[in-house]
Order: C-alpha cells, then sequence, then structure tokens
C-alpha cells in the first residue's frame, strides 16, 4: 500500500503508525519521522518501560548509515526491508526474570537466529545485549547450534560488563504497534509489532 502525500502531514507517532501498519511512505519522510521522534524523546527526557519492548517486532524500516539533519532535511533516505527476508527482533524474560534478546532472519523456511542475555538502562533508553549462540534451522530442523564467544564473555559475567562494551539500542519510541531505536553503528530503525 501506498500513501499519498496528504498523508505525509501526519505528526510523527502516526506517521510512524501507518508505516509500522504496511504503508509505504518516501524514505526521506520516515527518516525524518523517526529522526524527529529522537530529538523529542531526549528533549522531554522520556523513560520507555522494559516491559514496552517485550514480544516480537519486525525490521520494517531501516536507516543504516547515521542519519542525521542536514539544512533542515535527513542526511539519508534509508529503506523498507524486503518482504522476502523477514527479519525480527524478540525480547523476553527467562525463568529467573532477566530480559534476553532474539535476533532472527527467515528467508523462506530458512532461519538465522542469534540469541543472548540483554539489559536495560531506564535512564538511557538504552538496551545492551550480547549474542551467546547461533542456531540455523530449516522448517523444524536445527542444523547448526553453536555457542558464540561473546564480548561478555571475554569481560566476565554479563551483568557486570560495561555497555562500552556491549551492542546497544537506543530506544526512542515504543507504542503499542511499533519500536524505534538507534543502533551502536548509528543507524535508525523501525519495527513493527508481529
Amino acid at each position: 500500500m501506498t500513501v499519498t502525500d496528504s498523508a505525509l502531514t501526519l505528526p510523527t507517532p502516526d506517521l510512524l503508525e501507518v508505516v509500522a501498519s504496511g504503508a509505504r511512505i518516501d524514505g526521506k519522510q520516515v527518516t525524518a519521522a523517526l529522526l524527529k521522534a529522537e530529538r523529542q524523546t531526549k528533549q522531554q527526557r522520556q523513560q520507555i518501560s522494559s516491559e514496552a519492548l517485550l514480544g516480537t517486532w519486525r525490521l520494517r524500516f531501516t536507516a543504516p548509515k547515521k542519519p542525521t539533519y542536514r539544512a533542515g532535511q535527513p542526511t539519508d533516505s534509508g529503506f523498507y526491508v524486503p518482504g522476502l527476508a523477514i527479519a525480527t527482533l524478540s525480547f523476553s524474560r527467562d525463568d529467573s526474570g532477566e530480559l534476553t534478546i532474539q535476533n532472527q532472519l527467515q528467508v523462506g523456511p530458512a532461519r538465522l537466529r542469534f540469541t543472548g542475555p540483554a539489559k536495560f538502562l531506564p535512564k538511557k533508553n538504552l538496551l545492551a545485549f550480547d549474542f551467546v549462540r547461533l542456531q540455523v534451522l530449516v522448517g523444524g530442523l536445527s542444523l547448526i547450534n553453536l555457542p558464540l564467544h561473546s564480548k561478555a564473555a571475554k569481560a566476565g559475567d554479563f551483568a557486570d560488563a560495561s555497555v562500552a562494551r556491549l551492542p546497544f539500542f537506543s530506544f526512542f519510541a515504543a507504542r503499542r504497534g511499533y519500536v524505534a531505536a538507534r543502533g551502536r553503528s548509528g543507524g535508525l530503525a523501525l519495527w513493527a509489532k508481529k
């Protein structure tokens, strides 16, 4: 579904909700909406609850080149993730109540999955994580299931690992239908609730 230019006048949260629901709006407009939401969250010092992140989120849109504003316009347009490749991010709690992360890419029946522990720093809306297991699955069959040499394992215990040594997402939006964050590498991403 493509949205007309009149939809581009929607307020930022509504525009991001429309994109998360499956509509395609010009990439520069989506990137601008993400940058605006990020700036508003920082200026208003809004805190996101880790509970708002729980569930499975499908990657819908990404702007991977450290997008910023230049002369009032976003520096990158970003792109929609093709329907052929389904990238998901899942957050849950294990039996001890600790936060866990799963990052999965699925193409047809084949799935590449990374899992590990996560920790949320609410004052910064920062979710740090460490992948400790890699799996390759085809249908219900597990072809590869290997432990990974994680950054936290090198430093000791994950709970004590410095965020400076870990990958992270800095979340700036968490609504019922979507979440949005800037990654450690500087890119922006919008995930829709699955």
